[in-house]
């Protein structure tokens, strides 16, 4: 999931924009389906915009990460 709030910091717009429609946003599918984190996935179907979207990814991973120490 890291990788992935790196991603969604470097990307170009136009990148995300095409991963993000609202009829299929294949970050959130990516999150469900293979991470299995709808908490996340759900978050990231509702966000707004690319900035939103790894805010939300970043601390998402650091919630986990503390969890986890």
């Amino acid at each position: 999931m890291k990788e992935l709030g790196d991603a969604l910091n470097t990307m170009a717009d136009e990148t995300y924009a095409f991963h993000a429609k609202t009829e299929k946003n294949d970050f959130a599918n990516w999150v469900r389906d293979i991470i299995k984190d709808e908490r996340l996935a759900d978050d990231l179907q509702k966000a707004p915009n690319q900035a939103q979207a790894a805010k939300l990814v970043a601390s998402r991973t650091s919630i986990l990460s503390k969890r986890l120490a």
